[in-house]
């Protein structure tokens, strides 16, 4: 049964999620980064939200991790790279509080344009202080925007129906989604000078970091106003205040900063400034929707291998999952033969998907290929960090489909670029059976088992019998045994399934035979997916 640890706050309905997979689930909110490191060995996932640090060195420990399951969408907290080269799934919700935060935006630009923080407080203090917070509709105003994904979009929606004018900065929003949803593109530094309000929904990264500082806010319209709901640290916060204090900016609300919790900061104790302290997914419905959501999604991969909103592994939805399993195995199987019989170095790596399975979704597949290519020869090689530790060693990875059938009506084909030469291995589908159909150029038609020896040879009379022989005076019994050739008389190929491992002793036999040329002991203990 798979074990997942909750160490963060979720809801209730969560834990009646992974019960209902039959997944054993232990809630622990109190842990020090020691306490999780002691603990962490022992689960096969971590359901979070942005309390807990997923470091490093936690990861270090975390030898039995499979999934990390982030309950809204940043990832901030977690060691994402470490986490795929340790072969572990990370998940987000990036939908499950898209409502709740793009409102939020909304909120912190009436209160801003209204002075209703001030002028509630002044309020409530018995004061009638009505011509100090006169306030800046919105209608007509100019709402620029960078980024306009998910909750981007909703904000747009949402400021159109203020009749606010809605323009956007994203370089990757094609021309059809922004004529779709009604806003006008422009470049960053256009933005800058048109807005009346500025709004950010993008991720931190190192090209959005400090986005907004004294560079960019120079060019900025004077009196105009900036709202920040996405990540702390997209705005340089010193640089802003600054500009506040100049008047050159009339307004800020912020709900997320560049260190939390915000215990001290340079907008602080500034009255044209708004401050929430990350409320921005803080609604019971959003709290509800991504617990429940990042539940289902640990609890299906656990179960049946289905994958959604992965940050470093191709989606697999639960419909595709059937239907590519028997495609994953022969992947596996393909790779894993290349990989044990390819001595040097790999320089490149092609995949193509010919036929049936051309019109699948091929990108786990190639992700398996290439992880059972590198498992001979590498440690804790996975799905999810293959094509990263192929990277790393400068592997040249190409992909490639072909709807048009050849001579099955599905294949996938694998050809791997050494320094030395050139090895193909294709394999097909008998109904759900993988089968291996091409070796090194030579037509072969072999179902792989756990144990199997692979030979190399000359086409000569009495290869068998001697190969019978050596192995039954070894007390090893012979399953199958697959045979192909180039030509009458020329190179030849022979899979041969075993019962049990082939002792080198057994090898060295077996190369003695005058028409072989090499044997190698190969084994294929599914391990990958």
């Amino acid at each position: 049964m798979p074990k997942v640890l909750i160490s963060d706050k979720l809801s209730v309905e969560s834990v009646k999620v992974f019960e209902k997979y039959g997944i054993d689930v232990e809630i622990n909110t109190n842990l020090s980064e020691k306490d999780l490191n002691n603990k962490i060995g022992s689960f096969d996932g971590l359901a979070i939200r942005s309390s807990t640090q997923v470091t490093k060195k936690t990861l270090e420990y975390a030898n039995n991790l499979k999934i990390i399951g982030r309950a809204g969408i940043g990832v901030d907290n977690i060691d994402l790279d470490m986490a795929t080269q340790k072969g572990i799934i990370v998940m987000n919700t990036p939908f499950g509080n898209s409502i709740t935060t793009a409102e939020h935006t909304i909120a912190l630009m009436m209160a801003l344009s209204r002075n209703i923080p001030l002028a509630n407080t002044s309020t409530h203090e018995g004061k009638w202080e009505k011509s100090l917070f006169t306030g800046t509709e919105l209608y007509s105003k100019v709402l620029g925007m960078i980024g306009c994904g998910n909750i981007g979009s909703i904000v747009a929606d949402r400021a159109q129906g203020l009749k606010m004018q809605v323009k956007v900065y994203d370089p990757f929003l094609t021309d059809d989604r922004a004529k779709e949803i009604g806003v006008q593109k422009l470049n960053f530094d256009e933005l800058l000078k048109v807005s009346d309000f500025l709004t950010l929904h993008v991720p931190l990264t190192n090209s959005t970091k400090n986005i907004i500082n004294s560079n960019s806010l120079r060019k900025m319209k004077k009196g105009s106003k900036i709202i920040n709901c996405a990540r702390g640290g997209l705005v340089n916060e010193n640089d802003l205040a600054k500009y506040i204090k100049k008047g050159h900016i009339s307004g800020a609300a912020f709900d997320v900063f560049s260190k939390e919790p915000a215990i001290d900061n340079p907008l602080f104790g500034l009255k044209e400034v708004v401050l929430t302290p990350h409320l921005g997914a803080s609604t019971t419905e959003a709290q509800e929707n991504v617990s429940v959501q990042i539940a289902e999604q640990m609890s299906q991969y656990l179960i049946s291998g289905a994958v959604s909103n992965a940050l470093n592994i191709p989606s697999v939805t639960a419909e595709e999952v059937p239907k590519l399993k028997p495609y994953m195995k022969l992947a596996e199987q393909i790779g894993k033969l290349a990989g044990q019989i390819t001595e040097t170095s790999i320089k490149k790596i092609k995949i193509e998907f010919i036929g049936q399975v051309a019109f699948l979704n091929t990108k786990p597949l190639a992700s398996v290929l290439i992880a059972g290519l590198l498992a001979p020869s590498l440690e804790a090689v996975n799905m999810v960090n293959a094509a990263v530790i192929a990277k790393s060693r400068n592997m040249e990875l190409t992909t490639s489909i072909r709807e048009k059938s050849g001579d099955y009506i599905t294949e996938i084909n694998l050809l791997v670029e050494t320094e030395r030469r050139k090895r193909e291995v294709a394999g097909t589908l008998y109904g759900e059976q993988p089968r291996i159909v091409r070796v090194m150029g030579t037509r072969i038609e072999a179902e792989l088992g756990k144990n199997m020896l692979f030979i190399t040879n000359e086409d000569k009379p009495g290869l068998i019998g001697e190969l019978g022989t050596i192995l039954a005076n070894s007390q090893i019994n012979i399953a199958t045994f697959h045979l192909g050739r180039t030509k009458i008389g020329g190179d030849a190929i022979a899979l041969i399934e075993v019962d049990e491992p082939v002792s080198q002793k057994t090898i060295s036999a077996l190369e003695t035979i005058p028409q072989v040329k090499s044997v190698k002991s190969l084994t294929f203990e599914p391990n990958i997916i």
